[in-house]
């Protein structure tokens, strides 16, 4: 069963209360045509995505839903870039 698991983490696979799941973070343009994506287990948080994305992101604002509304992670980074972030406010 050992070497299930590392087969499972190797290929972005997690387990989650549904059973097995992967979740797809992916950066589109503005015409909302994909141009990257990464991979992750299913329970992994949304943020994980935008530590990948954020480090070479080339356009002048970010377009994202309430996941990414966190200051240190994304919205800082953003601001230090000189970027605009468009991101709905959790509600707490």
């Amino acid at each position: 069963m050992r070497q299930v698991k590392r087969v499972m983490e190797s290929q972005a696979i997690g387990r989650s209360k549904g059973g097995l799941s992967t979740k797809i973070h992916t950066q589109c343009n503005a015409l909302g045509n994909p141009t990257d994506f990464y991979l992750t287990e299913g329970q992994i948080h949304d943020l994980i995505g935008s530590d990948y994305f954020l480090e070479d992101l080339q356009a002048d604002a970010l377009l994202a839903d309430k996941a990414y509304d966190a200051d240190e992670r994304v919205i800082q980074k953003l601001e230090i870039q000189g970027k605009e972030a468009v991101i709905p406010p959790k509600k707490n």
